[in-house]
């Protein structure tokens, strides 16, 4: 593989430096022979999607040619690293290829029957199995767990949650002893208290969480991931849900205040980390939407991208660009901190020591 020789301003630290890349790793260490293809502008850790689903189409599950493409179409819009929060498919494949962005597999979306989008997660029979599968996605996937907190009750007629709090705490407990952490999907306000009280790790979307909810998760460190651009779509998916008026009415003021929440968590101090939620209903390579979001819900541009970048990667455990690390990173002609619409235009994608156009 061709050394390469950088010398840029280097986010987050924000010093010009000189960076070596030999073997697809960054180093300090001139490398002779290097060839020089930066010498001026920004270095940024490749942006991190901690909420992707590349193998989920507009009709479910995809071949993996299609994940692969998918993958691709993300890599070239700057996302280096995918935390895909739930696949139908074994993706491991896509792990294997060197072009293609990192991703931390999170298993499938754990469910019961006939309580979430049929096809893409496992269905269960009752909560009580639950637990048994927690353990199962934990020893298959890169440590993450996926649950369904809640969805649509046709029943009730409204979002509702899928398992008793008593069944939460053990199936948390028993993906933390197998080095796990926890994830649940989850729109309204029903399920929060149970899944806050057994100990999860990570939210996402949390649109109806209360403001006291909030200093918990600030304080517990568990993190949120609220992927805005999908709540986009929210005024859309009541608009079709004639048949029940109640939920139809309640996705919608979910929409109308998720601004609002974000702000909230953000001044409560939550970790907050940007996730596109691509895949279905929202197209890939919109990290930067979500990014920008962000920022327009009350972060500053330097957080919005650190959401999606340094500190995604510190939450994540992979090394920006340090010593050592693969060389995943972005290169930009301006600082993206003082202008987030930079973030659409990298001069340089370099994913594992090679430059994609």
């Amino acid at each position: 593989m061709e050394a390469l020789h950088l010398a840029a301003v280097v986010l987050p630290d924000g010093e010009h430096r000189e960076l070596w890349i030999t073997g697809g790793r960054i180093t300090t260490e001139p490398v002779a022979g290097a060839e020089t293809v930066v010498r001026e502008g920004f270095l940024v850790p490749g942006l991190v999607d901690a909420h992707c689903h590349p193998g989920i189409g507009v009709g479910g599950a995809t071949t993996l040619e299609e994940a692969t493409a998918q993958a691709i179409t993300d890599r070239d819009a700057g996302t280096l690293l995918i935390r895909d929060c739930g696949l139908p498919i074994d993706v491991r494949p896509l792990q294997a290829r060197a072009d293609l962005p990192r991703i931390i597999r999170a298993g499938r979306h754990l469910a019961l029957r006939k309580r979430y989008i049929p096809g893409l997660g496992i269905e269960l029979e009752d909560p009580s199995e639950l637990p048994k599968a927690v353990a199962e996605q934990a020893r298959d996937g890169d440590g993450w767990v996926k649950l369904v907190g809640d969805w649509i009750d046709r029943g009730v007629g409204d979002l509702a949650p899928l398992w008793p709090d008593d069944v939460l705490a053990e199936a948390i407990a028993v993906a933390h002893a197998e080095g796990a952490k926890v994830t649940a999907h989850v729109f309204g306000q029903a399920a929060l208290p149970g899944l806050i009280a057994a100990g999860i790790d990570c939210l996402e979307h949390g649109t109806e969480l209360l403001p006291d909810q909030l200093g918990v998760l600030a304080e517990r460190g568990i993190a949120l991931v609220p992927t805005l651009i999908n709540i986009e779509n929210f005024p859309g998916i009541a608009d079709k849900a004639g048949k029940y008026p109640v939920y139809a009415d309640h996705m919608r003021a979910l929409h109308a205040g998720v601004g609002q929440m974000v702000s909230t968590a953000i001044e409560a101090g939550v970790a907050v980390y940007a996730g596109s939620d691509a895949g279905g209903m929202v197209e890939h390579g919109r990290l930067v939407d979500e990014i920008e979001a962000l920022h327009k819900a009350g972060m500053s541009a330097e957080q919005a991208l650190a959401s999606a970048s340094w500190a995604a990667r510190e939450w994540l455990g992979v090394p920006g660009i340090v010593e050592g690390a693969s060389a995943d990173l972005l290169v930009y002609p301006s600082d993206p901190r003082e202008d987030l619409a930079v973030l659409r235009h990298p001069s340089h994608i370099v994913l594992r020591g090679k430059i994609y156009a």
